[in-house]
């Protein structure tokens, strides 16, 4: 005769079942007194049907996964598509998390759960805990289906579902964390935030937020997933320095722009156009004119021009067959390079960049200030050009800031902050993350960098500059850069320069000599800042 009985349970790990329930999979002989009994024992493990039945899930096999399930339900694949459309999901992956080691426990728990991780990928990416109920049914380890299988708070009456309003897109944050990406923000920083959003268009939502809730038929249970929150854009801005800038162009009546930089870093502290529309402060295009020979003084003094070197300033000079002046035709004669350079002769720059700066070496120096140096500050910028000259008149004109040389106020501003900290620092407007890194700041030469620095504060204190009233320690460069054609055509009006660790340039558009219009901006700006 034979007899059914339950095998006493073996050795086991930590935690870990092998339940003594009977089915009828494989017959075990026992010896025993008075004869053989025959054991049942379930087939296979439970971990070896949680992981089926995981990659079935994960691949979206609902076949699969009902051979897997004791008593599957009739609704069975409905409910697990309805699962992931009230997620607005894409996709979904299931895994089992496996612990390794002495004290390894990767079996079913007392009640016979085994735990797994979920990734919900799509409209909102989630990822939770859930567990799955593993049973002997038939001679093998089956789920024990239910509706918390999916998620272990769902009932027959309960579901999940992704809710999507409208909401703040990615905050974007001036340098002392004041919020600049609303309404309020001035204009011309609510442009360099539209800048911003170009160049990292990743970083920027849609302007929606969402959460995921556990309902009730109308009723919500509770909020599973709050909406996120967007890590802001960190900027440069400094508020202060850039109203400073708004407040010296306010009574400008044509278009204007100031850029101010940390000339230490690059840090774009100000950015104003006035007016909107255009942002000719990074985008516009324009001949430097005599703020250029901030470039032509440094080629000059690194290939042995010393500031008190005496040269001539005639009133014209004919160079290439072209004929050169000086602003209104002025005659200063003999004088310093200094001076000469303070009183922005023409004549006197053009005749030395033929003698000492042929053979591309102008543009040598052009490029350790920037030029033809593509620039990715964060906001969308246009990088300056310095064409190789044609001849000794294309290199005259093009020592003077004329002909083809052409510059933004940043290349500008970049080319002032280079002297104030000793070297051309790429001009950056995001920090953190977003900061540029391709580009390494291009120290100048010692000689170099001292010189400018006698040269650039006689601007101010005795030069073209010196009727504005610029406060103590500032230097700078003006410049008048002609376009058109005539006998008089008209010009820009430029002035760049630095204060302590502040460097900027101004451009008026038209606006005529450089020394009667952006000279007195300029002052005005830094008498702000003080």
């Amino acid at each position: 005769m034979y007899a059914y009985l339950q095998p006493e349970s073996p050795p086991r790990r930590r935690r870990r079942r092998r339940w003594p329930w009977i089915g009828a999979a494989i017959l075990v002989p026992v010896v025993a007194a008075g004869g053989v009994i025959w054991a049942l024992r379930t087939e296979g493990a439970p971990e070896e049907t949680a992981d089926r039945y995981l990659a079935a899930w994960s691949a979206g096999d609902y076949g699969e996964m009902r051979k897997l399930v004791a008593d599957p339900p009739a609704d069975f694949e409905t409910r697990h598509r309805r699962f992931l459309t009230g997620l607005k999901a894409t996709g979904a992956a299931f895994d089992r998390p496996v612990s390794t080691g002495v004290f390894a426990d990767n079996g079913p728990d007392d009640n016979g759960f085994i735990g797994f991780q979920a990734k919900v990928t799509g409209k909102r990416d989630w990822d939770y805990g859930g567990r799955l109920k593993l049973v002997e049914h038939e001679g093998a380890w089956k789920v024990d289906w239910s509706p918390a299988t999916l998620h272990p708070e769902l009932t027959r009456s309960r579901s999940i579902r992704l809710v999507t309003e409208p909401g703040d897109t990615t905050p974007v944050l001036a340098a002392d964390g004041t919020t600049i990406s609303g309404p309020d923000a001035p204009g011309s920083v609510q442009q360099l935030v539209e800048g911003i959003k170009q160049t990292y268009p990743d970083r920027f939502g849609t302007g929606t937020k969402s959460r995921i809730e556990l309902v009730q038929g109308d009723e919500v249970i509770r909020t599973l997933v709050e909406p996120g929150t967007k890590e802001p854009v960190k900027t440069t801005i400094d508020l202060k320095v850039h109203h400073a800038g708004a407040q010296a162009l306010e009574d400008v009546s044509k278009p204007a722009s100031l850029v101010a930089l940390r000339a230490s870093t690059g840090e774009m502290l100000a950015v104003v156009n006035k007016p909107g529309g255009f942002n000719r402060a990074l985008l516009g295009k324009y001949p430097p004119g005599s703020t250029f020979k901030v470039v032509t003084a440094s080629a000059l003094v690194a290939d042995g021009v010393e500031p008190g070197q005496r040269v001539t300033c005639p009133a014209e000079k004919n160079i290439g067959g072209f004929p050169f002046h000086n602003a209104g035709f002025k005659d200063y004669g003999t004088l310093s390079f200094q001076d000469a350079f303070a009183h922005s002769c023409n004549t006197t720059f053009g005749e030395l960049s033929v003698a000492d700066l042929n053979g591309g070496r102008l543009g040598e120096v052009a490029e350790s200030f920037g030029f033809g140096v593509p620039i990715k500050p964060g906001v969308p910028a246009v990088r300056a050009e310095f064409p190789a000259p044609k001849d000794d008149t294309d290199l005259a004109s093009a020592s003077i800031g004329q002909g083809r040389v052409l510059a933004s106020p940043l290349n500008m501003a970049s080319v002032a902050a280079a002297i104030a900290s000793g070297a051309w620092v790429p001009p950056r407007i995001t920090t953190g993350g977003l900061a540029p890194a391709d580009q390494a700041p291009r120290p100048l030469e010692q000689d170099v960098v001292a010189a400018l620095r006698k040269l650039m504060p006689a601007v101010v204190t005795d030069g073209t500059a010196h009727a504005a009233r610029f406060p103590a320690g500032a230097a700078g460069k003006t410049g008048t850069a002609e376009y058109g054609s005539g006998k008089e055509p008209p010009a820009h009006s430029w002035f760049i320069g630095y204060r302590g660790d502040v460097a900027f340039a101004v451009i008026v558009e038209g606006g005529g000599a450089g020394s009667a219009v952006a000279a007195p901006i300029a002052a005005r700006f830094l008498n702000a800042l003080t």
